[in-house]
């Protein structure tokens, strides 16, 4: 593919046949080249064997001399179209430019392949095309009424010496610009233009050819549309060498002015309409027209439910063509009142009938035939009907039947109808109940729904009160026919406010929908009770004024409260820890809670060797006490008694009502025990690759000295796999103070051991050592020292300083073994290539050569030669 690939200019195939004095523009591209994206070309032109040189689109000075005139006049010009092609344009071509026209490409290729010209004959031929109007006027004048018919006639011949077709359309202008009617293309067929498809099918508009070559355009039933100038354009096309169809020249001539005057209209007799419910609707539509003969009209009433919807989305309610023949219909009719005046009668009107009505007519005339011809239809504008609903009279009334004098008391309202008049059997009535929060001042709350009921009595609950509802505790319910009714079963603090119901009256239509035609809102009814706010107090009592570390610690809760109806309480024990052992984010810690019904549950306790540690429990109805055994020095703090207290609420369930907090209760520990150091050391922390690297952690005491029996560490190594400290440390190996060693998972193939080698010294080796094994390598110590009751102590953390351990590679070993496999196999190699050549010669390409037998002459001397 890549030795048959090569640049290609193409021209068109000719010879190209154009008219004289017409615009010609022969196009020139070039593919598969390579280079810059933008190609240049070059326009020659021969009359016979030499080429004269016409354009460039890069030297301007490549034009010849006897082309330099109408070159600068932009006769001649060239036109990109994109960056591999142009057209030479020559504008007003003559015979003299009749030849042969070549276009070359200059070479930007790295190989010459393909070609890099190609030539094109244009031959220029007589304009033999001529167009003109009917009786050897250029333009007449028409005056027409709708429905009326016309036609219009244009001759156009041609005396070109090639074999041309003629290509005829009509063509008519209304406001700015030529539209078209109807074509007789070069290839003899018809194709009517945008819009008038229709119209050629059903045979209204016609294009037939006479004597004389002439083209006759026939328009039967004018419309307004198709008033303006019509004019005929005639083209001429050649068939092309290549088969193509090409336009050659084009010529057009106005045959006439068209006209069209309205023939008839629809109007109302009279604008915006209002009528009752059950009355009827009485239309008339009018019919104007000018034409005193015979005529029939066709009337089409429609009715809309918008003024801007079209024709077709309307809804036909009743017709009658020009027969005088009525579609049927129950409650609608219509009737013929006199020659130009149609009345619509609707009876029995519903509120759904609002809307638009209009009417469209149609005038028939009588043919010679005696058929029926329509000559024009139009559409009147819309009228507007507005249907008033019969609204029923009536009163609501709101009352509260049981109102609260404490929470959880029962609530229950009643919505009645009252003075009912003038209500049908056809009205249902429907309750909605709403809330308003109550608020100091002149606040405005918007009102929530809480529940709502639809035409066929189906509840929708709002977005307030919709769980509640739910469950059981807010009852609606309809406890007659005038009377709906709300009941809250247990009422809280949240429901005081104002409540009021909407009734609303439902129609029934013909159709058996139910649509609302009245909302009628009831007075507001607060729902209120005086209470008092709840207070609670508690106090921490601590038994033993001072401990020492490993007894226990003892503290008691007391609780009051006032304005609760008998209240439970439950009761949380937190710890607020100093700044250096924070384990909650704002430093305090949930220890063990008590809740209502007397369940003990530990909090954020995680100390697993202590599970039992910690005991909370109920002394009284309001005193509790937690203890805490063995303590350690880590669990000096303040602590705090929660206490919340609950009251009983509605179904059975729990509600709180106020929380307090008591006075802390200090632990401190008076110590002056011994005080821990940590350091990391390496003999050698730079070490190659499978070396074994140890680090030391060494613990040192200041202060009272410790037996070592006394004295235990919890040892963790952690490792920071960057030259900064910025990134999350990973755990390595941990050694508790029973001496039980955890190492993390290692992806790698070193390994780790970690040993205690004395009381204070802890050694890490790493065996193997690899890339990865790199960092700064740290050690965490958790000292445990054992009091003098025999209690083991836990001490803060202390964590050492870092040391980066860095791992190189050894260049020798590393190379030493493939230098050494390589060398040896490369010997191999060669010997056993000496040797194979070496038989080969020796066995298996021998050959006899027979020497010719030499005579022995003695040379000549060279002073002989």
């Amino acid at each position: 593919l890549a030795f048959c690939r090569g640049r290609i200019v193409r021209v068109p195939k000719g010879p190209l046949i154009r008219v004289v004095g017409t615009e010609v523009a022969i196009p020139c591209s070039v593919s598969d080249y390579d280079g810059p994206s933008e190609q240049n070309f070059d326009w020659e032109f021969s009359r016979e064997t030499d080429f004269v040189r016409i354009v460039s689109t890069w030297d301007s000075t490549f034009t010849s001399e006897e082309y330099q005139k109408r070159v600068g006049r932009g006769d001649i010009k060239l036109r990109r179209s994109s960056n591999d092609a142009v057209e030479l344009v020559i504008r007003n071509i003559q015979p003299a430019d009749q030849g042969r026209y070549k276009c070359s490409t200059p070479s930007t290729d790295a190989t010459v392949q393909g070609n890099y010209d190609a030539e094109v004959q244009v031959k220029v031929i007589s304009d033999g095309l001529s167009v003109s109007g009917s009786k050897a006027r250029s333009s007449t004048s028409l005056r027409l009424s709708e429905g009326d018919s016309f036609k219009l006639r244009c001759s156009a011949t041609t005396t070109s010496p090639e074999h041309t077709h003629l290509h005829v359309t009509w063509q008519v202008k209304s406001g700015s610009s030529w539209r078209d009617i109807l074509s007789l293309t070069h290839e003899g067929k018809f194709q009517p233009g945008p819009g008038y498809e229709e119209r050629y099918r059903s045979g209204d508009i016609r294009l037939d050819t006479g004597a004389n070559d002439t083209y006759r355009l026939s328009v039967s039933q004018a419309s307004s549309a198709d008033g303006g100038a019509y004019r005929c354009l005639v083209s001429e096309w050649v068939r092309g060498a290549d088969g193509s169809w090409q336009k050659i020249q084009e010529k057009s001539v106005e045959i006439a002015t068209v006209s069209i005057q309205r023939t008839g209209e629809c109007s109302w007799w009279a604008a915006n309409v209002s009528v009752t419910e059950r009355d009827s609707l009485d239309l008339t539509c009018n019919i104007t027209t000018d034409r005193s003969g015979i005529f029939q009209a066709e009337v089409m009433w429609y009715f809309s439910a918008s003024p801007d919807d079209t024709l077709s989305d309307a809804q036909l309610l009743l017709s009658m063509d020009h027969d005088s023949v009525v579609s049927d219909s129950t409650l609608i009719s219509l009737s013929h009142v006199d020659r130009n005046s149609y009345r619509l009668l609707v009876r029995d009107v519903d509120v759904e009938d609002s809307g638009y009505y209009f009417c469209e007519a149609a005038i028939w005339v009588p043919l010679h035939n005696g058929s029926w011809h329509k000559v024009v239809e139009r559409t009147s504008a819309p009228v507007s009907v507005v249907v008033t609903a019969l609204e029923p009279d009536y009163d609501v009334f709101l009352n509260a039947s049981k109102t609260p004098k404490f929470s959880d008391d029962p609530t229950e309202l009643n919505c009645r109808i009252t003075n009912v008049q003038d209500t049908e059997a056809n009205i249902r009535f429907t309750v909605s109940w709403y809330y308003r929060q109550r608020l100091p001042g002149d606040d405005v709350v918007a009102e929530q729904l809480l529940a709502s009921m639809d035409a066929d009595w189906a509840l929708l609950l709002g977005d307030r009160g919709r769980e509640r509802i739910q469950n059981g505790e807010i009852i609606l319910s309809k406890k007659s026919a005038d009377t709906f009714s709300l009941r809250i079963q247990w009422t809280s603090e949240s429901d005081r406010g104002d409540y009021f119901c909407v009734i609303s009256a439902w129609s029934r239509h013909r159709n058996n929908s139910w649509v609302k035609s009245k909302d009628v809102t009831s007075a507001s009814v607060n729902i209120f009770w005086a209470t008092q706010d709840y207070t609670l107090t508690v106090e921490a009592v601590k038994l033993k004024p001072f401990f020492v570390a490993g007894h226990t610690f003892e503290m008691t809760c007391k609780v009051s409260s006032k304005n609760i109806k008998t209240p439970r309480y439950s009761v949380l024990i937190t710890a607020e820890k100093p700044l250096t052992d924070q384990s909650s984010p704002n430093g305090t810690t949930r220890i063990i809670s008590l809740n209502q019904d007397s369940v003990v549950r530990l909090e954020d306790w995680t100390d697993q060797t202590r599970v039992d540690g910690v005991v909370l429990e109920k002394v009284q109805e309001n005193e509790f006490r937690y203890r805490m055994y063995q303590t350690q020095i880590s669990d000096a703090g303040l602590y705090r008694c929660v206490v919340t207290a609950w009251s009983p609420g509605g179904g059975g369930m729990w509600r709180e009502a106020v929380n307090g907090l008591s006075n802390p209760i200090q632990i401190d520990f008076q110590t002056s025990g011994p005080v821990f150091n940590v350091s990391v050391h390496s003999d050698s922390p730079t070490i190659y690759q499978g070396e074994v690297a140890d680090l030391l952690c060494i613990v040192t005491t200041e202060g009272m000295p410790l037996e070592p029996d006394d004295m235990s560490f919890d040892v963790s190594w952690f490792a920071v796999r960057s030259f900064a400290l910025d990134r999350e440390p990973i755990l390595l190996a941990s050694l508790d103070r029973r001496g039980i060693v955890m190492q993390s998972r290692r992806n790698g193939s070193s390994e780790l051991s970690l040993e205690r080698i004395s009381p204070l010294e802890f050694r890490l080796r790493v065996h193997g050592c690899e890339d990865h094994d790199f960092g700064n390598h740290y050690c965490v110590v958790t000292p445990w020292v054992r009091s003098a009751t025999g209690v083991w102590q836990r001490e803060p953390d202390i964590r050492a300083k870092p040391i980066f351990l860095s791992v190189k590679m050894d260049v020798l070993n590393a190379f030493k073994y493939p230098l050494l496999i390589g060398i040896g196999l490369a010997t191999a190699i060669g010997l056993l290539s000496c040797l194979i050549g070496y038989c080969s010669s020796r066995w298996c390409c021998k050959k006899e050569v027979q020497e010719t037998r030499r005579e022995r002459r003695r040379l000549m001397s060279m002073e002989m030669d």
